[in-house]
């Protein structure tokens, strides 16, 4: 297991209560998503403003130093300390990022909720990625991490305007799932916490509740990941990357309805189910 970094564990209320009027003029209490921004230090250095819920700031952080390709392993961070009265977050690496203004001026604003940004060109290094070529994804799994989502307590149940981002394993068993103001907060959260806890994305499933935008893609596959999910559509860039890399792209998915749009060898297809589901 790889030296995990020094780290707070700071924590933040998720939603908070407002008062609202309906349409006949009743009055009532209602909860919202929590929004606050958390200003990204590295070595002193500002960085970049992430505005997120804060459920887990230190895993955030981290994830998007990964998937910003700014860090390659975790022994390249020493520690990662949230400090919430000053809204931010400092970073101290074990050597200092290589080249850092020159690999963060260029800035390409993303289709992500809220503003989503990556530093570089959005197709740097994809061709180097390799997922893994015999990882499979049976109907029936598939169906299972549809139900688990739908039936999940979330604060979108409770409170509305997030996105979720969950992981599965190969059999659907839920491993992590995190909700933001930003689909691409919440897929770097993940990212943080599976390399917190040496998880490799070669054999998992990952689902979003966002649409597969290239961006989302992109993540996913520098993270590993041979299958994404959606209950939402993709773009055509998204597409395009995801049949580059011969990663699976699954679209609309809810109840026993989905769209397999890219990668569809790597399903291992059991089409009756869906008509036991569809008597059920």
């Amino acid at each position: 297991m790889p030296r995990r970094p020094t780290m707070t564990n700071a924590h933040a209320p998720l939603t908070r209560e407002v008062e609202a009027m309906d349409e006949r003029g009743r009055l009532s209490t209602i909860s919202i998503p929590a929004e606050r921004a958390l200003t990204v230090y590295v070595d002193k250095r500002e960085l970049v403003t992430l505005m997120t819920l804060g459920s887990a700031p230190e895993a955030l952080t981290l994830g998007y130093l990964r998937n910003q390709r700014l860090v390659k392993s975790l022994e390249d961070v020493e520690s990662i300390t949230v400090d919430w009265e000053v809204e931010a977050v400092a970073v101290k690496t074990a050597g200092g990022i290589a080249d850092i203004e020159e690999r963060t001026a260029k800035k390409v604003v993303t289709t992500g909720c809220g503003q989503g940004s990556v530093f570089g060109g959005l197709m740097d290094d994809i061709d180097r990625i390799t997922l893994a070529p015999d990882a499979r994804l049976r109907q029936s799994v598939l169906y299972r991490i549809v139900d688990t989502v739908r039936a999940y307590q979330s604060i979108y149940k409770q409170a509305g305007s997030v996105h979720g981002c969950a992981l599965f394993t190969g059999d659907g068993e839920l491993l992590y799932f995190i909700e933001d103001v930003g689909r691409h907060n919440a897929v770097d959260t993940i990212a943080g916490r599976m390399w917190l806890d040496g998880l490799s994305g070669e054999d998992k499933v990952f689902y979003t509740t966002g649409r597969l935008t290239s961006e989302m893609v992109i993540k996913g596959a520098q993270m590993g990941m041979p299958f994404l999910l959606s209950r939402s559509g993709t773009t055509q860039m998204g597409h395009m990357v995801a049949d580059r890399l011969g990663m699976t792209l699954l679209a609309r998915c809810t109840g026993k309805h989905f769209l397999a749009l890219t990668g569809k060898n790597r399903l291992i297809m059991e089409p009756h189910l869906a008509d036991v589901l569809r008597v059920a």
